[in-house]
């Protein structure tokens, strides 16, 4: 009886991909073509590492070893930061993590790469609009102009619910339900649904760019009728960054893409006293200590706390008097 051929490291990155990805963990495209490109980069690597063409790597290559030498050639080579550093390290321990269920054999061989861990990285401050200056990029769309409509009910979409770009471009027609309760259903991170509600000025914006009869039609399209790409948003709503840039001057040193939309959400339900968790439900967050970021982000909360603490503590908030030089100190100055 012939003993069945062990799979090799393609066997494996496919049944990654199809079986665990997509159907088992439901991920998104966007991480699909995120862990593609660490994978694609670390094969490279690890092929010129050892000598021989990507088609001759074997599973008995993926070693600790080389998974360092990748990480610190991220860094040092590609001059990525940190973060990105992490990221790399997160697909190829998934991908790892999948070999060690389907072939324990090799458990210690795994066990050394999940041993790997995270190096610290500086978390950016997330950036955000405050509420004027979302709503000037809004009023910015000249609705008559060609495209007018869909833009800006899309940024209307984004600001509204704080969606990602990949959950807006998802939208279809039968996702919107635009008589009381007014609401969208979103499909997020992993599959998971979540339903937000939508202001009656969304509703209506919404309500013109629906072309009727075609309920299974993606809500948002490029002029030739194509599916919006991520890019595409990205491009619409720059334009109208550098148009409302002209009366709110702060804009001008921005760089606002469509997540600063999703933060801006974010921070202006926080201002509007709405608690962490509901926030993080309305975001599709999966833990709290995400929306908590967005907490640490906004200084006018910092400073609104911090007055509410000096009232509560009871300390003499009178304006401390200016310092002013008595003339005998200025005579002694002069006199050096």
């Amino acid at each position: 009886m012939s003993r069945a051929k062990p799979e090799s490291l393609l066997d494996f990155t496919e049944s990654f991909f199809h079986s665990y990805l997509q159907r088992t963990r439901g991920a998104s495209a966007h991480t699909v073509r995120a862990y593609r490109d660490a994978l694609k980069l670390f094969y490279l690597f690890l092929a010129n590492h050892k000598h021989k063409p990507v088609s001759g790597l074997v599973v008995e290559d993926i070693q600790s070893d080389g998974v360092l030498a990748f990480l610190d050639h991220v860094e040092s080579q590609r001059e990525n930061t940190a973060v990105t550093r992490n990221c790399r390290l997160a697909a190829i321990r998934s991908f790892v993590q999948h070999l060690l269920r389907q072939d324990v054999t090799r458990a210690g061989q795994y066990g050394r790469i999940l041993a790997i861990r995270n190096k610290k990285a500086l978390r950016r401050t997330a950036i955000y609009l405050e509420p004027e200056e979302a709503r000037a990029v809004i009023a910015a769309v000249d609705r008559r102009c060609r495209n007018g409509e869909r833009d800006h009910a899309m940024l209307l979409f984004l600001y509204n619910t704080g969606a990602r770009v990949s959950e807006a471009l998802g939208v279809r027609s039968c996702d919107l339900r635009l008589e009381r309760p007014r609401q969208v259903r979103l499909l997020g991170k992993g599959r998971k649904e979540r339903i937000c509600p939508l202001w009656s000025e969304t509703a209506s914006a919404l309500r013109r760019v629906i072309r009727a009869g075609q309920a299974e039609d993606l809500l948002f399209r490029n002029a030739l009728g194509a599916p919006l790409t991520r890019d595409g948003v990205a491009y619409i709503l720059a334009k109208y960054v550098r148009l409302a840039a002209q009366h709110a001057p702060a804009l001008r040193k921005r760089r606002v893409t469509p997540h600063v939309m999703r933060h801006s959400c974010a921070v202006a339900l926080l201002q509007a006293g709405v608690d962490v968790t509901v926030i993080r439900d309305f975001l599709g967050h999966a833990s709290v200590a995400t929306t908590s970021r967005y907490i640490t982000t906004n200084l006018q909360m910092k400073r609104e706390v911090l007055d509410a603490f000096w009232k509560r503590a009871g300390l003499d908030d009178k304006a401390p008097r200016k310092w002013r030089p008595s003339p005998k100190l200025l005579a002694f100055l002069e006199s050096l």
